[in-house]
């Protein structure tokens, strides 16, 4: 599944492995992207960047780079399971190198076993293009049928083999925190930031998703000047984490007289959720407030101390919550919030460098960057990373389909690109990055 649209893009795709350079073609777009959107595909500096490194399936299996790579693999893999089932070198090899080595193959054996699927399948058709030439008809008919049943099973053992060489981050599978925050434009901007937290809303509902509210903050004219709520759900994160950055709508506002169109901006965070086990905060690290709530909300608003406000003594991160009337579950979930933050920071300092490279195409997902225009006026939605613009405004601020493929193709891109990684970083190395 991680690499299925990565199949997609290389199919159609055309580019340069390694540095080796082609003929530069209009970028491709999924398939899915095609179907009822009426999508328009733009040529900016991002998808340039991108293009450049696009190659078709075929090409990239016949490349010497990609099939050196594959072949280094399995020596590395023959090597561990040598050590480990006739016990090679064992007086030299420490207990914790032969644990090593037993990962090393159950994480290879997938690949390798794919790959030797894939000679097969390639030793087949050659004996079956021999049957092409014979003198019986039925013969020829029968072999043409084995030759289409052995490509369509290579396609999909190359699909599988790079389904196994793309490397997932490890908090795909993670619950996020989403934060939205109003930005340029005063009103507009904080009615622009409610339609985008009701996108999100609907959009986890489709996905079968929980959304539980963790702040809200709203503004006179209906709008939102900050919100954030919990998300939780299978791939929830993979599935909204190059949600993160600056959105900018563009239009005419619902106060303006001339009919001037205004640009406003909102803020959105996507923060993975860690679980208690995996991070954890000192509690003397923490200073705890209690206040009461404000705003709308009913009897309890201004009458107990539930809000409650948790300070990161060492960091100065703040998490609020005012939405519960319990002060007990308010802290729960400004804790819930408070640990995605810290652990986002964590992150972020952790693979500031791996992403240095990548950034340029798919996007540091950092709240400062601009990703995003939504024009009203031209009925289009335009993602700057990857260049592409899809229509229907208001159907994709419904947080259906529509934006479940903005996000696939987003995938896709960085699928691909983190595939491209690794061979360059097995061909700098020597090692299989795996």
């Amino acid at each position: 599944m991680a690499c299925r649209s990565v199949i997609q893009i290389l199919t159609r795709g055309r580019g340069s492995v390694l540095g080796a350079q082609a003929t530069p073609r209009a970028p491709w777009v999924p398939a899915r992207l095609r179907n009822g959107l009426g999508y328009r595909r733009t040529l900016r500096t991002a998808a340039r960047l991108m293009e450049a490194k696009l190659l078709s399936v075929e090409e990239l299996f016949s490349k010497k780079s990609f099939q050196d790579f594959l072949s280094n693999t399995e020596k590395e893999y023959r090597k561990a399971f040598d050590a480990i089932s006739r016990d090679v070198l064992v007086e030299q090899s420490t207990e914790s190198d032969l644990r090593e080595q037993r990962t090393l193959v159950s994480r290879l054996a997938p690949l390798i076993q794919a790959v030797h699927e894939l000679d097969i399948k390639h030793q087949e058709i050659t004996e079956t293009e021999a049957l092409l030439k014979d003198e019986d008809p039925a013969l020829r008919e029968l072999a043409e049928l084995e030759k289409q049943s052995c490509l369509h099973d290579i396609r999909a053992l190359r699909q599988r083999v790079l389904t196994l060489l793309v490397p997932e981050d490890d908090t795909d599978q993670s619950d996020l925190v989403l934060e939205v925050t109003a930005g340029v434009g005063g009103q507009e901007a904080m009615l622009f930031t409610a339609e985008l937290f009701d996108m999100y809303e609907n959009f986890a509902q489709h996905n079968g998703w929980s959304f539980d509210v963790l702040e809200h903050m709203t503004s006179e004219l209906g709008g939102v000047r900050h919100a954030s709520a919990s998300v939780s759900g299978p791939a929830s994160y993979r599935k909204m984490k190059f949600e993160g950055g600056v959105h900018r709508v563009q239009r005419i506002p619902k106060t303006e007289k001339q009919g001037r169109i205004h640009t406003s901006t909102t803020t959105v965070a996507v923060l993975p959720q860690p679980t208690e086990i995996s991070f954890t905060i000192n509690p003397k690290d923490l200073k705890i407030e209690t206040k009461r709530a404000s705003g709308a909300g009913g009897q309890h608003v201004n009458t107990t101390d539930s809000a409650v406000r948790i300070v990161h003594l060492p960091t100065g991160v703040v998490a609020e919550c005012q939405q519960e009337r319990s002060q007990l579950k308010n802290k729960e979930k400004a804790m819930q919030s408070l640990r995605a933050k810290l652990f986002s920071m964590k992150l972020e300092e952790e693979t500031s460098k791996r992403y240095n490279q990548r950034k340029v195409q798919i996007g540091t997902r950092g709240r400062s960057e601009k990703i995003r225009t939504y024009n009203f006026p031209q009925d289009r939605i335009t993602d700057h990373r990857i260049g592409l613009t899809v229509h229907d405004v208001k159907g994709f601020l419904l947080g259906e389909e529509p934006l479940g493929h903005m996000s696939s193709a987003l995938q896709d891109f960085s699928d691909q690109e983190a595939l491209m990684e690794l061979l360059e970083g097995r061909s700098q190395d020597g090692s299989s990055g795996l």
